[in-house]
């Protein structure tokens, strides 16, 4: 599904209200877009454990308009489900990520000089 508001229309179908009783938890999937406006930003929330953050920041449930009360986690499924065609792990999609070195490439913390330490002055000094 391309929109959020197509994802809120279902919901209307599915459980009744108006679409702005759903736009704000389809919104928050698809805030990611902000950061790649590809299929790519789905790896942040479109997933189980993303579901599980859905419901943390909207609470367990929410009262449509009509007074009915429907679950957050419902909801969510039937986004990442309507993008996807089943609910992944963020493992599932962290296997999908080719790792490149530098993702891998820490500095030894021996090596590092911290800069509110009283020896960093005299670290810069002999460094130049």
């Amino acid at each position: 599904m391309g929109h959020c508001y197509h994802h809120a229309l279902s919901s209307v179908r599915r459980w009744g209200g108006a679409p702005e009783d759903y736009l704000a938890l389809h919104q928050w999937f698809d805030e990611s877009k902000a950061i790649t406006a590809d299929f790519r930003h789905r790896a942040l929330r479109h997933h189980a454990e993303g579901i599980f953050m859905l419901e943390r920041f909207f609470g367990a449930a929410i009262t449509i308009s009509t007074g009915r009360v429907v679950p957050v986690r419902l909801i969510g499924e039937q986004h990442v489900t309507e993008d996807l065609g089943f609910i992944p792990s963020f493992a599932d999609w962290v296997r999908c990520i080719r790792p490149e070195p530098w993702m891998g490439r820490a500095q030894p913390i021996h090596k590092q000089v911290d800069p509110f330490s009283a020896a960093a002055p005299a670290a810069r000094a002999a460094a130049e």
